[in-house]
């Protein structure tokens, strides 16, 4: 009975990888949209306030999933954000506002190529807060597979590295890479609860932090079509893809999240390609290739061992078929429900990621 549940959880735990992945690379497909239409949208609406825009068509698009949810009486079953998640929400919202802003006053400083190629950071910056910060496990097969998707998205992102330089503008581009790299790493600290609610919060708190900055820069447009369209994009590209990255940092953590993720320009290439007669280079073809394999080394990682859960009480959506929530009820319950509840302390061995129930040292 031991070694046929043993399977079940392993299988269980090879399908929630494999969705999660999905999940990932779904929500970088979406966000990979944003760039070429962004391209586009530019001609009227300024940079700074494309950014406030677009989160805030999050925020209003998820908000209205949410009020649709409510008003045909879906089942609520994830659990909401409480008083205790205050710090990585403010953090969230916080860093959000400042990379930006960060990156705006590199730009000043130094050329785009040269701040295209730096802004690549952010996935190694992701990982090695999630390492030695949050306690996030990234075995070497990981960490290959983050090196080699990092080096292909520098390799994408400028044509002529020559441009790399390092100066006082390339040091604010690492400052907003270290940012959002925080940032990825709150976002996950929050993943276990509704992440229609965080994309909601994310989307009004970093879209009217962003909508004071550009006012303040004079920043604005009277094209209300564009300002529609930019909303409808911030939706799609921000509202969907968030709400489908926080779903898989809930299973992968935040490294790994951040290296599937990475594909979002390959995407946007291939989207500038079809749309708007953008060329296919062979500089892209050799990223691709570069990207594939790194991504077959973050699949293929499996990592198994003995391990302890220490006791822990917390709120989030769960059933009791996966080996971790062995609670009982004083009713009957099935499927997937959210309520406070106390893991007991408990040493097994299966196939696991690094999500918030293995946060355990090796």
């Amino acid at each position: 009975m031991k070694v046929k549940l043993k399977e079940i959880n392993l299988l269980k735990c090879h399908d929630s990888k494999f969705q999660a992945i999905s999940f990932a690379i779904l929500a970088a497909l979406l966000y990979g949209i944003s760039s070429p239409v962004s391209k586009v949208l530019l001609v009227e609406i300024p940079p700074t306030l494309m950014a406030a825009l677009l989160y805030l068509g999050a925020g209003i698009g998820m908000l209205g999933v949410n009020l649709y949810k409510v008003a045909t009486k879906k089942e609520q079953l994830e659990a909401r954000m409480t008083v205790k998640e205050m710090p990585f929400i403010v953090g969230m919202i916080v860093l959000d506002m400042a990379a930006p802003i960060f990156l705006m006053l590199g730009l000043t400083m130094t050329t785009s190529s040269n701040a295209s190629l730096l802004n690549n950071f952010e996935i190694v910056a992701t990982s090695l807060i999630a390492l030695f910060i949050f306690k996030e496990t990234i075995g070497k097969r990981m960490w290959l597979a983050i090196i080699l998707i990092t080096i292909s998205s520098m390799i994408l992102s400028v044509s002529d590295f020559s441009s790399l330089s390092f100066s006082f503008g390339s040091l604010f581009v690492l400052l907003a890479c270290i940012s959002w790299g925080f940032e990825n790493n709150c976002t996950r600290m929050l993943s276990l609860k509704d992440p229609l609610q965080i994309v909601v919060i994310k989307g009004f708190g970093s879209g009217l932090g962003s909508l004071i900055i550009s006012f303040a820069l004079n920043e604005s447009t009277y094209n209300w079509l564009y300002i529609v369209y930019t909303l409808l994009l911030g939706f799609v590209a921000y509202g969907l893809s968030i709400f489908l990255y926080i779903k898989a940092q809930r299973e992968l953590g935040a490294a790994r999240t951040s290296a599937y993720y990475a594909m979002a320009p390959f995407i946007g290439v291939v989207i500038s390609w079809i749309f708007l007669n953008e060329p296919i280079t062979t500089t892209f073809i050799l990223a691709l290739l570069i990207m594939l394999t790194g991504t077959y080394f973050a699949v293929s990682e499996d990592h198994n061992h003995r391990h302890v859960h220490l006791e822990e009480v917390h709120n989030h959506k769960h059933n009791h078929y996966d080996g971790h929530h062995n609670h009982t009820h004083d009713y009957e319950i099935t499927g997937e429900h959210f309520h406070e509840h106390t893991h007991e302390r408990i040493e097994h061995s299966h196939a696991h990621l690094p999500d918030l129930h293995h946060r355990h040292s090796h």
